[in-house]
């Protein structure tokens, strides 16, 4: 007897196609306007499987999110050729990796969903400053590492941002090694530059 068509039931692989689906939502339509409800059609699945397997809708977002790279051994690779040469080294990662499909969609969902939920913030944070760019900055030896890591943060979320989330014209359409050269000496001043007057405490 033939089985009657209907949702997808629970099994070994209805957790990895609801995930596939919120990793593809999160990613085109921001954490705001992605629900636990759209997921559940595009896998064709019941809403309460999806629950069933992520919890809530932050716990399923943090679940299915893979940064494309482990930053801790980055940053020995990134000093390696020498501190004068690390702001062209990072440029060049940042925009090779973001020029990966699977990589930009990754990071692009996060920088939305950091943008409207707390606990996302937190986990940009702790990923791109705290385990990175931090301890990068204390690395390559200049004063004020903290400052130094926030700026050149702000330059690679920025450029995230601006090419592939608003798509800003000239940006958008650049060739990706033309904005590696023009980058790499913004994040190598950022890093080992004379920053001028401390901020006022």
């Amino acid at each position: 007897m033939p089985r009657a068509r209907g949702r997808r039931p629970a099994g070994s692989n209805t957790r990895e196609t609801i995930a596939v689906a919120a990793k593809r939502q999160f990613a085109e339509l921001g954490y705001p306007r992605t629900t636990l409800r759209g997921i559940a059609r595009e896998a064709d699945v019941d809403t309460r499987l999806v629950t069933h397997y992520f919890g809530s809708k932050q716990h399923l977002f943090v679940t299915v999110v893979d940064v494309p790279f482990e930053p801790e051994p980055l940053v020995d690779e990134l000093v390696a050729g020498g501190v004068e040469g690390v702001g062209r080294t990072l440029a060049t990662l940042v925009v090779r990796t973001l020029e990966q499909p699977e990589a930009r969609q990754t990071m692009t969902g996060l920088l939305r969903a950091a943008a409207s939920e707390d606990e996302v913030a937190d986990l940009v944070r702790r990923f791109l400053t705290d385990r990175l760019l931090l301890p990068l900055a204390r690395q390559v030896g200049g004063d004020r590492p903290e400052l130094r890591a926030a700026l050149v943060g702000s330059q690679i979320t920025g450029y995230l941002f601006g090419r592939y989330v608003v798509g800003l014209p000239w940006l958008a359409d650049a060739d990706p090694e033309v904005l590696a050269d023009t980058m790499a000496p913004v994040l190598q001043h950022y890093l080992t530059g004379d920053l001028g007057r401390p901020l006022p405490e």
